[in-house]
């Protein structure tokens, strides 16, 4: 495991391997799992499981590795290119299983991070075996500060005081949001009034938006597996009226727009 970026997330002292276990000076030790990642999140309950179940987290890998947000994973890429060189830091803020960072790293040979509050995710992400994968909370990121050259952030919370933290003075944070059309075709099979996303930046204090890349795509899925794990990575998830259920688990095909809007901040 890479370990110059990592801290410890009890005394944020720097860790270290020692044998199957990542340790600071302070004598704090976090195991490493088999599959390769370590657990840096500190839980109020031994066993807490937060974040996506073993279902949701494999049902999201299969629809990933089938290609489909793959336009979204290439301007990442064109993105982490442009202000980075051989061998900087890139950071995956709330990874998932994995997906966008092993697809950077098939082109650009750099030192890959990534961490997700679900345990799920983070062993999904660790088998690929593309960077050091952990288990971590966004809001108290185990990373040293100014350290990190190029962080990338897709469709999770914003937590603009950490990202800056550990975001390296000439470093570039890249988020998404969804554009306008995203996913439209599968709102008009959940809602009976669908609606066009307002594209909306988060809160950003202490960052500056430097720029803005818009990428589109369209994608046609053919089997009520596929629909299913889309449906399950989108917010409307949590809160769709039965009707909607009911139609989405009716169809058999499904054709929609994806749409995202990045934007890169710098400190």
């Amino acid at each position: 495991m890479l370990t110059e970026l990592l801290r410890c997330p009890v005394c944020a002292c720097a860790l270290h391997t020692e044998g199957r276990a990542l340790r600071c000076e302070r004598g704090h030790s976090f195991d490493i799992a088999r599959e390769g990642y370590a657990n840096l999140l500190l839980s109020g309950k031994p066993g807490d499981s937060k974040g996506d179940n073993k279902e949701m987290a494999r049902s999201r890998r299969d629809f990933l590795n089938k290609g489909y947000y793959e336009p979204l994973a290439s301007a990442v890429a064109d993105c982490a290119r442009a202000y980075t060189a051989d061998g900087d830091s890139v950071l995956d803020i709330c990874c998932g299983e994995g997906y966008y960072t092993n697809c950077l790293s098939a082109r650009l040979p750099r030192a890959y991070y990534g961490f997700d509050i679900s345990k799920n995710m983070v062993r999904l992400a660790a088998k690929r075996r593309c960077a050091t994968f952990f288990v971590a909370n966004i809001a108290s990121i185990p990373i040293r500060d100014d350290s990190v050259r190029f962080a990338f952030h897709l469709f999770a919370p914003f937590h603009a005081a950490e990202f800056g933290r550990v975001l390296h003075r000439d470093g570039v944070l890249l988020t998404a949001i969804p554009g306008k059309d995203h996913l439209y075709g599968l709102k008009q099979a959940l809602y009976d009034t669908p609606y066009r996303n307002d594209e909306q930046p988060p809160q950003a204090e202490g960052l500056t938006l430097t720029d803005t890349v818009r990428v589109r795509g369209h994608i046609s899925l053919n089997a009520p597996e596929e629909i299913r794990a889309l449906f399950q990575m989108t917010p409307y998830f949590y809160h769709t009226p039965s009707s909607g259920m009911q139609r989405l688990e009716a169809l058999e095909a499904l054709e929609t727009d994806i749409e995202f809007v990045l934007l890169l901040y710098k400190k």
